[in-house]
């Protein structure tokens, strides 16, 4: 295809951010099974009345207006699901686009609180439908941002557990109190929120029946982020975040001055390797989580796996220096892992049972 075709293509589309963790621990498999156990309550709302379907359609198309935008290594992923999934996914990315900007955003820290405190009101009023009928005089599909709205019907559509937006929430607005982690069991607990939360989101999108792919769906949502925070040390260290674990900077004789100075020694990189290694192990842990979704699916998850992982081994063939530049993949390169794999998933042809939605 031509290049301004290949673009256009359904799985080649055009394109920063979606959600942000050392051999593991011992308690890693007790921290994981313990998030599942909380997992096993898993209320949904009830599909609300949608009068506003208008509304509903620009909701979803300015939420793929915010990935086509910003998600810079997602959005590839993303073009290879079906429409109503592919719609769906776009919604989860922009609601947490939205709340990560308002972290990240150079404001005071009352008006970030009460700017978290309207966007839980909001979602609240949105998920039970108020934004959606004519009888709610406060929330109007004119004045409720799109994001909720579309998050609303992705939800009652795929019947995802509401109580999720709440930890993602939690784990987002940690970042205006929380700017250092004492050790790795802090630092999972993050990621956890922020990124394997919403890859539990995520895989009730893609459809699964196994209850396993629960676990290792919060495994890849670790390694991505612990991808996330070993290529962004340098932009965290200007928001004075610093992600690694001070316990394990102190392990290697890494400082905080150092890293704010980007210093790269042969102790930033061992405690560099250390973080890579124990990123790689997630990554394979994940692995069968492929197999568990909805075929049509499959492709989406393994180029984001794929896609990352890719990052992580840029970082370490680059003799982890992730201060000179901000280590990513090219456009070309992620075309290629996208239609590569696309290519693969459409050739295997093999029917999987799609998943009951009560």
């Amino acid at each position: 295809l031509p290049a301004h075709q290949l673009l256009d293509h359904p799985v080649c589309g055009s394109v920063h951010r979606a959600a942000r963790c050392c051999a593991l621990p011992t308690d890693d498999t007790t921290f994981r099974d313990e998030n599942l156990a909380r997992l096993s309550y898993r209320p949904v709302f009830s599909r609300p009345t949608h009068p506003e379907t208008d509304a509903v359609d620009r909701a979803y198309d300015h939420c793929q207006q915010v990935a086509k935008e910003h998600a810079r290594n997602f959005y590839y992923a993303f073009r290879t699901l079906p429409l109503s999934k592919r719609r769906a996914i776009y919604a989860a990315y922009a609601i947490c686009r939205l709340w990560d900007d308002i972290a990240d955003d150079d404001l005071p820290l009352s008006e970030k609180r009460r700017m978290f405190a309207e966007t839980r009101r909001t979602l609240a009023a949105t998920l039970d439908g108020d934004a959606l009928t004519p009888h709610s005089p406060s929330l109007t599909p004119r004045n409720t941002p799109p994001e909720f709205i579309a998050l609303a019907d992705a939800t009652s559509a795929f019947g995802i557990p509401v109580r999720y937006y709440d930890e993602i929430l939690d784990g987002v607005e940690s970042d205006l109190i929380k700017d250092r982690f004492a050790n790795f069991a802090e630092l999972r607990d993050y990621c956890y929120k922020v990124a394997s939360v919403v890859g539990l989101v995520c895989i009730e999108v893609f459809g699964y029946d196994d209850p396993k792919a629960e676990g290792y769906a919060i495994d890849m949502g670790i390694a991505l982020q612990l991808t996330n925070i070993l290529r962004d040390v340098r932009e965290d260290a200007g928001r004075d975040r610093i992600y690694i674990p001070q316990d394990e900077m102190a392990q290697f004789g890494y400082t905080q001055e150092d890293l704010k100075n980007h210093v790269i020694n042969e102790q930033f990189r061992s405690l560099m390797k250390y973080q890579v290694d124990r990123a790689k192990s997630y990554y394979e842990r994940s692995r069968p989580l492929f197999d568990m979704v909805e075929l049509e699916s499959r492709t989406c998850l393994r180029v984001l796996h794929e896609a990352y992982a890719a990052i992580l081994d840029r970082i370490e063939q680059s003799g982890f220096d992730v201060y000179s530049q901000r280590i990513g993949l090219s456009v070309s390169e992620k075309l290629l892992i996208t239609a590569r794999l696309w290519v693969g998933n459409v050739a295997l042809g093999i029917p999987v049972v799609r998943r009951l939605r009560s």
